[in-house]
């Protein structure tokens, strides 16, 4: 039996305060790009989820590099996906006693690098 070697490393972020919809905007950006080009396109996109995005992304590289031997030059995105998470529900004090509640979303973000050279 031949064993086929494993192209596909990932990481998963779970719980990111943030809603889905604005973390699709920037996943759906950097999908099917190299590793370097994604993190050009991190860094000056001027929105608040490119950040946990970001580290996202390099982990899932120093995982390629150290547990598969992956060089990043040969990175790709091959897959990227945001999925909701637990809404964290709270209640604010307001006038009169009331409670006015408060509905924090959360989001899981995966991301999923394939190596081109083996492809």
């Amino acid at each position: 039996m031949i064993k086929k070697k494993k192209i596909e490393v990932y990481a998963l972020g779970q719980h990111i305060c943030m809603s889905a919809h604005k973390a699709r905007r920037v996943v759906d950006q950097i999908r099917g790009r190299s590793y370097e080009e994604t993190l050009m396109i991190l860094e000056l996109m001027p929105y608040r989820a490119c950040y946990p995005i970001f580290k996202l992304v390099y982990s899932a590289a120093a995982n390629a590099s150290h547990n598969m031997g992956f060089n990043e030059a040969d990175l790709i995105i091959s897959k990227a996906e945001v999925n909701e998470g637990t809404t964290v529900k709270k209640l604010k004090p307001r006038a009169r006693g009331r409670g006015y509640p408060l509905k924090r979303s959360t989001c899981h973000i995966t991301i999923v690098l394939k190596n081109k050279s083996l492809a």
